[in-house]
């Protein structure tokens, strides 16, 4: 079970996010510096109790109108070996000390739970509350056989609107990294896909979006 402390972190995570995102292929803002909020998102647990697991939606309100996307993070008391790459930026805990903070489709223990929770094996958590289920994240799964663990050093590849992650062979997992308010009937399970994971956030104006946030493809 992860535990929320409330306590200082510098920088922030939208600090640190501001500086990387204008890097990203899915970045929809121009030239100038992202303002972001973060407006929803889940957290997930890891089993081992090591790594912190969020999927943090964050919205810029930089441009002519607000875009919305999805950050899975992990946080970790050392560096993940090979993932140097994958390194958004550390910061400093006000009780755990130093973090690392890691785009999480590069690390195997985000994927791996994020693989569980499609199979309904994993509990999504409340973004700021400790063991508080999130019961509003939907999820499903239609495959015949169990997903395996994720691989030791995920393969993801970013395009204009999204990260794939091969899991196995024949196997990818879709994160929508631009989020697209949509009707819930339209954030339910794509067609063709072998599972999907939907949520929620806040929009600017106060009122709730869902959309898809993960999908499987075989």
């Amino acid at each position: 079970m992860a535990i929320i402390h409330r306590t200082t972190l510098t920088p922030t995570k939208l600090e640190l996010l501001t500086a990387w995102l204008p890097g990203r292929p899915w970045y929809r803002g121009g030239a100038g510096e992202p303002r972001l909020a973060r407006a929803g998102g889940f957290r997930l647990d890891d089993p081992a109790g090591e790594v912190g697991v969020e999927f943090m939606v964050a919205t810029d309100t930089a441009g002519p109108g607000p875009v919305h996307y999805l950050v899975p993070l992990t946080y970790r008391g050392a560096p993940l070996d090979g993932a140097e790459h994958a390194l958004i930026g550390t910061t400093e805990h006000g009780v755990l000390g130093t973090r690392w903070v890691y785009d999480g489709s590069h690390d195997p223990v985000l994927v791996t739970e994020l693989l569980a929770l499609f199979e309904g094996r994993a509990q999504a958590q409340a973004q700021s509350l400790t063991d508080t289920p999130d019961h509003e994240i939907v999820h499903s799964y239609a495959g015949s056989s169990p997903l395996p663990p994720a691989p030791a050093a995920p393969s993801a590849e970013d395009d204009k609107d999204a990260t794939g992650i091969a899991v196995a062979p024949g196997l990818t997992l879709r994160l929508h990294r631009v989020l697209r308010p949509a009707p819930d009937a339209v954030a339910d399970r794509p067609e063709n896909a072998l599972g999907h994971v939907s949520g929620h956030w806040e929009l600017p104006d106060g009122s709730r979006a869902r959309a898809v946030f993960a999908v499987l493809h075989d």
